[in-house]
């Protein structure tokens, strides 16, 4: 049984949507304007969605549920507003178990038996099935880019966009391109000099950490390399190199429980960093009780992602999204991408009202993508094929810092924090 490694495997693929481009060529918000019908016609056919997620997988039950909760929550409201142009949304959810021969039978199921006009929110540990989805022409909405699909096949949308050719090749000659826009805030706007990168000896884990290296590199930072035992792991010993280097910064290709003893094992031997920065899957309400025997690593910890803080109540698409997820236990950024992607599917069908809610006409929306945000939850995403590979981008991120008794605090503007910087080629 391959638990272990599969578990490290999945933890990359995750990782490695801080690398994913995230700028691109997007859907005008014009063309999804509510025209203002509300009511439900009675007796009216629904529009059927599916939703595909890894529920039970070997990373855990809750690591991938978030955009599907938060998807669902969208629609929900949506139904009981009224549905879309009179008639109700209703989703299929299909667990795939994190398993190819699971995930291909969700996408027969939802594509070929169901009939679904969109997937929409898909999280899933191994997309086996994507090819086929693309060969129906079933638009996948919003889905999280755990691998290269989103950034292979036409028909696949990822909730962050995507340059690629997507004619069936990954990328650009099976390389995708990710900046260092992260690596680059924290040197401009903190100071940072030396950044300490900590992977598990595993393959996976392991390359992407080369990846987060060579990204620091190019942003001219010292880099300290730190490796632990993927069984067995000493973050004690690590802890306490990361405070004889005087490293500001820590980056990981390790899980969350991983991360929660490095920081518990930093505070004991008094290894106070800038930030220790992690991804938007880690952006979660549950900080407080993860890190509980952490305290001052808890409130170094950092998250950049590519969508509004969904702490940031103040904003309205935000405080709408966290009014109709009350109920919920805990809170993620995951969640909010989820519910964010539900409403792009439901933008692109109300355009298609007057002429036929079809997978065409909703597929042919979201190729006019360009800009699109979610009412402003999203940096502005598309999909503009580009025959050649960026070398340079404008890229933008949301940056948000954990502090107690305020959770997750916005730091600064994601619109306007924003840097010109190289693109690196990787192999997925």
């Amino acid at each position: 049984m391959r638990r272990r490694s599969r578990a490290a495997e999945a933890l990359a693929a995750v990782l490695l949507l801080a690398l994913s481009a995230a700028c691109g060529s997007r859907l005008p918000e014009s063309d999804f304007e509510d025209d203002g019908r509300t009511s439900a016609s009675p007796g009216a056919a629904p529009l059927r969605v599916g939703i595909i997620t890894s529920a039970t997988s070997p990373v855990g039950g809750s690591a991938f549920t978030g955009p599907r909760d938060g998807a669902k929550a969208w629609f929900d409201r949506l139904n009981a507003r009224g549905g879309i142009d009179g008639r109700p949304v209703e989703v299929r959810l299909c667990d795939d178990g994190g398993s190819g021969v699971g995930n291909n039978e969700c996408v027969h199921r939802l594509v070929e038996e169901d009939k679904v006009v969109a997937l929409v929110a898909t999280t899933a540990l191994d997309y086996a099935g994507a090819s086929r989805v693309s060969r129906a022409r079933v638009p996948d909405i919003g889905g999280q880019p755990i691998g290269s699909a989103y950034d292979t096949y036409p028909h696949l949308y990822g909730i962050y966009g995507s340059h690629a050719p997507r004619d069936g090749t990954t990328g650009w000659d099976g390389k995708l391109y990710g900046g260092t826009e992260v690596y680059r805030y924290f040197k401009r706007e903190h100071g940072a000099r030396t950044a300490a990168v900590v992977s598990y000896n595993q393959s996976a884990s392991a390359a992407y950490a080369r990846l987060v290296e060579r990204g620091l590199r190019a942003e001219g930072y010292k880099v300290v390399t730190e490796q632990v035992d993927f069984a067995l792991p000493n973050f004690r010993a690590v802890a306490a190199d990361l405070k004889e280097q005087g490293a500001d910064l820590v980056f990981d290709a390790i899980d969350s429980h991983g991360n929660a003893r490095l920081c518990q094992a930093m505070d004991e031997v008094g290894a106070h960093v800038t930030a220790k920065v992690t991804n938007v899957q880690n952006w979660t309400s549950t900080v407080g009780h993860a890190y509980r025997d952490a305290p001052r690593c808890r409130n170094a910890l950092w998250a950049t992602g590519s969508s509004r803080n969904y702490d940031d109540t103040g904003h309205p698409a935000v405080r709408e999204f966290r009014e109709a997820t009350k109920d919920l236990k805990t809170h993620s950024q995951w969640q909010l991408e989820g519910w964010a992607a539900a409403r792009w599917f439901t933008d692109a069908a109300r355009s298609c009202a007057r002429t036929g809610i079809t997978r065409a006409c909703v597929d042919a929306a979201m190729n006019r993508s360009e800009g699109y945000t979610a009412g402003g939850l999203l940096l502005p995403v598309g999909f503009q094929r580009r025959a050649e590979p960026p070398r340079t981008s404008r890229a933008c991120l949301s940056v948000v810092r954990w502090q107690d008794g305020r959770g997750w605090v916005d730091q600064g503007d994601m619109n306007r924090t924003c840097f010109d910087v190289p693109q690196l080629a990787y192999q997925p």
